[in-house]
């Protein structure tokens, strides 16, 4: 009675008695047929001179009869008309529909389905109409199917399903209206988000539930769990989560390594999931011999030994299989070989854990590729897609390749979604290569927030895209704003110059600063253009051109020391440097995935114009290496630099500067040379010429559950900061003297971003150096 109340005030009614009415006409209909059929059904035969159709009005009388497919004058007997009208049936056209023989007359009666008039849904607020319309397979304008609505109201709860509200429920309903048409209305109960409360893994003895939950995409609901996308339960993730679980092994050796189940258990309440994954490590195997062979006369197989980069003794990784066979590939191009592929024999040592690796060049067969089709880019243009192909229409197809491709494709970041697939072409000899993009937006607007013990608070504005006008170029606008200063920032990058593979970026930047400690005002501005290409594997070359203006005035109020003020008589300074960067990265690139290694090294020449002539040279060495089943980080940078200027000599606005980010313990500006004069109140940090650091760091769990993002940390720093073109009696620690600084640190890795806390201690310092015991830091953009 309530359902029947409620449907007369909504004018809605429910599908399910929508469908007890279907059937009941059904049964009816059935029920009538046969009676007019003898027990002896079979035996029964009908002869028809006349055929009457009742109840259709859109759907023709002649439809409806090749459905029944029963002619007038032919016998049919009981069985065909049970067939005629389950053909009528399921036609899909008709709630109900009856066959009844009378006399020498077949009467089929329908009763059609109303015709969609509007589709509509109603309560979603999380997910838009635009954004599941496209899910509806229902169609205004044509015949209602109640299966098909059933169907489309499972592809919305799907939707839900994948942001985590597993309890959505979608109701379909219609609102009957004149002519036999309805209104269908999805009606939408959003529910809560289902949280992964536990993640939890079996069988794994090598490496802990915390590393191993690193290596998932999945996350446990944390403090912030408000903010966090990646903790609701989504069934597609936690299958990539089993497939990320299978590359972290067998990138560390173990080839036997299975998932064999997961068990996903939502709690009673339906908000809240605990997941366990089911694991067999195995043993983990290193590489044994490794070598090349080939039966074609023409292949030099001392040079494509030489090309291996593999070692017996390294642990085995797929990876770096791939990496080979990409060399030894390319190898065949520049000797002139054409087709030949790569096939990597492995043999298995259980007895030492080791996999003989022999690389085998043959003769593949001759397929070439007739044309690249790209399809989806709305936006980004086709040149963008093609040059992530080392391939091009007419030279002979690889397939190692094209998968290369697609990853390069897919690391871009433009797209959602990506496809790169390969079909025969118009003869047997030749491939169709499918490129199948879903863009994503690849614009942002950041406002942030930032605090350090040094600088107070700060403000910061940015624009970012890295897909300017579908071109593949990134383009960036920033301003950030502290207690005394503020920064101007442009950046144009171009990463395919001329269609090479040759990055040309443009820097502008504009800073203005107020020197509390040493009471005296910068303004340096920077037009940089730079070229960038590789050298190497992992090699890289920047060249670059560098014009720079520089001001430093002394407010009229302001104690200044000797030094800084006779450098502000100088006025304003125009710098033409050109210099380079030479660089070697292997943190993501290299053959240990717990370690990598970044050495870069770079000049800068001044005097070609400009109004002083310098030297600039700077060097830097970063290791990382993750150790104790990689639950320990480990990291040791080296860093210095050497300035020499012509002329008049450096100022204290060219000088190197140590801030926290090298030198921890102290205040920017706290060591190094500087004029002391305490009866004038003078203290003047003024920078160094020279300097030199060493950092060495570790960041360790502290027992504390993961999904706090909590981390313990200890450091030391070692550093010098020394030379001055100019000096005079009260300037100290010209020379320079090395200053040892001990701390721990706490991290905390929120979504609003990451906090750092240091705890510092110089054990040793100079007198008049500025310590600092405590420094936080937090960057934030929202």
């Amino acid at each position: 009675m309530t359902d029947n109340n409620n449907a007369r005030r909504t004018g809605k009614t429910p599908l399910r008695h929508v469908l007890a009415s279907t059937a009941a006409i059904l049964a009816i209909g059935f029920s009538t047929t046969y009676t007019f059929v003898p027990t002896q059904a079979a035996a029964q035969s009908y002869t028809f001179t006349n055929v009457s159709i009742e109840g259709n009005r859109r759907i023709e009388a002649g439809t409806i009869l090749s459905y029944a497919g029963i002619a007038r004058g032919e016998t049919v007997s009981g069985g065909e008309l049970n067939a005629a009208y389950q053909r009528i049936q399921e036609s899909g056209l008709f709630e109900s529909v009856e066959i009844v023989p009378q006399g020498s007359t077949l009467v089929i009666r329908v009763v059609e389905y109303p015709t969609v008039n509007t589709i509509s849904i109603e309560g979603n607020r999380r997910i838009n109409d635009e954004d599941l319309q496209p899910l509806v397979g229902s169609v205004p304008r044509r015949v209602y199917s109640p299966t098909q609505a059933e169907a489309d109201a499972d592809a919305i709860a799907g939707a839900y399903a994948q942001q985590g509200r597993v309890a959505a429920r979608v109701t379909p309903k219609v609102i009957r209206r004149s002519e036999n048409r309805i209104d269908l209305v999805f009606e939408v109960f959003e529910g809560g988000v289902a949280e992964v409360e536990r993640i939890g893994f079996v069988g794994n003895d090598q490496y802990s539930d915390r590393r191993l939950r690193r290596a998932i995409e999945t996350k446990q609901a944390g403090l912030l769990r408000a903010l966090i996308s990646s903790d609701t339960f989504i069934e597609d993730r936690v299958r990539f989560d089993r497939q990320l679980l299978q590359d972290f092994y067998a990138a560390r050796g173990y080839v036997d390594f299975r998932v064999t189940g997961v068990n996903s258990e939502l709690s009673r309440e339906r908000d809240g999931y605990t997941i366990t994954f089911n694991v067999e490590e195995g043993q983990q195997f290193r590489f044994g011999g490794v070598n090349v062979s080939s039966d074609l006369a023409e292949v030099n197989i001392p040079a494509f030994r030489n090309a291996v980069r593999v070692r017996p003794g390294q642990v085995y990784s797929p990876a770096l299989i791939e990496r080979d066979i990409a060399r030894l590939e390319r190898l065949a191009i520049r000797e002139g070989l054409d087709f030949i592929r790569v096939e990597p024999q492995i043999s298995r040592n259980d007895r030492d854990l080791t996999l003989n690796v022999d690389y085998v060049l043959t003769r593949g067969e001759r397929i070439f590729v007739e044309r690249i089709d790209i399809e989806g880019n709305t936006t980004t243009l086709d040149r963008v897609v093609r040059r992530q192909f080392d391939t091009v229409e007419g030279d002979p197809f690889n397939p190692r390749e094209i998968r290369e491709t697609a990853e390069r494709i897919r690391a871009l970041g433009f797209f959602a979604n990506a496809e790169v697939e390969a079909r025969e072409g118009s003869t047997p000899e030749q491939v169709i290569v499918d490129v199948d993009v879903e863009e994503q937006p690849t614009g942002s607007i950041s406002f942030g927030g930032s605090y350090s013990t040094n600088n107070g608070f700060g403000l910061s504005l940015g624009f970012s895209e890295r897909n300017f006008l579908g071109r593949g170029q990134q383009l960036s606008f920033n301003f950030s704003s502290g207690v005394d200063n503020q920064r101007y920032s442009f950046g144009f990058t171009e990463p395919a110059l001329l269609g090479r593979d040759l990055a040309f970026g443009l820097d502008l930047s504009y800073y203005e600063s107020n020197q509390d400690n040493a009471e005296y005002n910068t303004a340096i501005g920077t037009l940089s253009p730079s070229l960038t290409f590789p050298i190497a594997e992992n090699a890289d070359l920047q060249v670059r051109y560098t014009l720079r203006y520089s001001d430093l005035t002394i407010p009229g109020s302001s104690d200044i020391g000797r030094i800084v003020r006779e450098e502000a008589d100088r006025g304003e300074l125009y710098e033409s440097s050109v210099g380079y960067t030479l660089s070697y990265d292997t943190r993501r690139t290299g053959l240990d995935p717990t370690a990598g290694i970044l050495l870069e090294f770079g000049q800068d020449f001044g005097g070609l114009g400009g109004d002083t002539s310098f030297i600039q040279t700077r060097a830097r060495a970063v290791a990382q290496r993750l150790v104790m089943n990689e639950e320990v980080t480990l990291r040791a940078s080296v860093e210095g630099g050497a300035l020499h200027y012509d002329g008049d000599g450096s100022r204290v606005t060219d000088r190197f500067l140590l801030s926290s980010s090298r030198m921890r313990g102290f205040e920017p500006g706290g060591i190094g040379p500087r004029e002391f004069d305490d009866p004038n109140d003078i203290d003047d940090a003024l920078g160094g010429n020279y300097f030199a650091v060493a950092r060495f760091e570790a960041e360790f769990p502290l027992g504390l559950p993961e999904e706090y993002g909590i981390t313990g940390g200890a450091f030391y720093d070692v550093g010098n900061l020394w030379g001055l073109d100019e000096t005079n009696s009260d300037v100290l620690y010209e020379d320079g003297s090395f200053r040892h600084v001990v701390g721990v640190s706490l991290f905390w890795n929120t979504p609003l971003g990451p906090l750092r806390f240091n705890f510092s201690e110089a054990l040793e310092k100079e007198k008049r150096d500025k310590a600092q015991n405590f420094e936080f830091t937090i960057s934030t953009d929202f």
